[in-house]
């Protein structure tokens, strides 16, 4: 058994995030057979992800504020404290906080088998996206 040591908070980047985002890493494979990764991930009012998908889905454990997540197809779907979303594998998604309020969430994922590929992301989304108007 060990302690782990407290990482530094890290900025996420502009090219996968909008607005300001930060994420403080809890648990990240330590032994070559793990997958498990766990972050406690904090969103300013109106920031968000850019499109992605993850290898093997992901759960998000609202903490703090109201989360936004939308798909593809439109859907969006309000989560708060309390509350878990689940993402399946491949699901193309984004998240967000409410434009009036800071949003904090647990992200747990499982590395993909590569794990350049755990992660998948793409476009930004639109405006008209995150507020739920599609054509």
């Amino acid at each position: 058994m060990r302690i782990e040591p407290q990482r530094p908070t890290a900025k996420n980047q502009p090219e996968q995030f909008a607005g300001d985002v930060w994420v403080d890493m809890i648990a990240v494979p330590n032994e070559p057979d793990q997958r498990m990764s766990v972050a406690v991930v904090k969103f300013a009012p109106g920031a968000r992800t850019a499109w992605h998908s993850h290898a093997r889905g992901q759960y998000l454990r609202v903490t703090q504020g109201v989360a936004r997540f939308g798909t593809r197809d439109g859907e969006i779907i309000e989560v708060r404290p309390g509350e878990t979303l689940y993402t399946p594998p491949g699901q193309d998604h984004w998240h967000a906080s409410a434009d009036d309020t800071f949003m904090e969430h647990i992200a747990m994922l499982e590395n993909g088998d590569d794990p350049a590929t755990t992660t998948v992301w793409k476009e930004h989304i639109t405006d008209a996206e995150y507020e739920g108007k599609t054509e």
